[in-house]
C-alpha cells in the first residue's frame, strides 16, 4: 500500500515557475514507476510526465516538453515536477500516481493516486 500526497500548487503568473512535490508513504517506492497527471475543469485527466523506477528515463506529453521536468528522490520517497514558463493552459489539478508497470502513459495502469494539488496560471 502506498499513500501519495501532493503539495506545491498555487497561483502564478504566466511565465512563472512552480515545483510540485509528491510524498510517498509505504515501502518500496523505488519499485514503482511514477507519473504526473492533470485535470483541467471540464476536461478529462491527462498524462503530463512519467519517470522510471530509478529515474533513468523520463517521458513528457508534447505540450510540456522543454518546460517541465520530472525527477525523483528514492532515498526520501519523493517525486517532483518542476514547471517553468507556465502558461494559462497549464491550469489544472495535478496528481501524482504510482504504477507497478513500465508503461508510464496509460493511466489505467496506475494503482495509487494522490488527492491532487491545484495549479492556477493567470495571464
Amino acid at each position: 500500500q502506498v499513500q501519495l500526497v501532493e503539495s506545491g500548487g498555487g497561483l502564478v503568473q504566466a511565465g512563472g515557475s512552480l515545483r510540485l512535490s509528491c510524498d510517498a508513504s509505504g515501502r518500496f517506492f523505488n519499485t514503482y514507476t511514477m507519473g504526473w497527471f492533470r485535470q483541467a475543469p471540464g476536461n478529462e485527466r491527462e498524462f503530463v510526465a512519467g519517470i522510471s523506477r530509478i529515474g533513468q528515463r523520463n517521458y513528457y506529453t508534447d505540450s510540456v516538453k522543454g518546460r517541465f521536468t520530472a525527477s525523483r528522490d528514492n532515498a526520501n520517497n519523493r517525486l517532483y515536477l518542476k514547471m517553468n514558463n507556465l502558461k494559462p493552459e497549464d491550469t489544472a489539478v495535478y496528481y501524482c500516481a504510482a504504477s507497478n508497470r513500465d508503461n508510464v502513459l496509460n493511466q489505467d495502469l496506475y494503482i495509487y493516486w494522490g488527492q491532487g494539488t491545484k495549479v492556477t496560471v493567470s495571464s
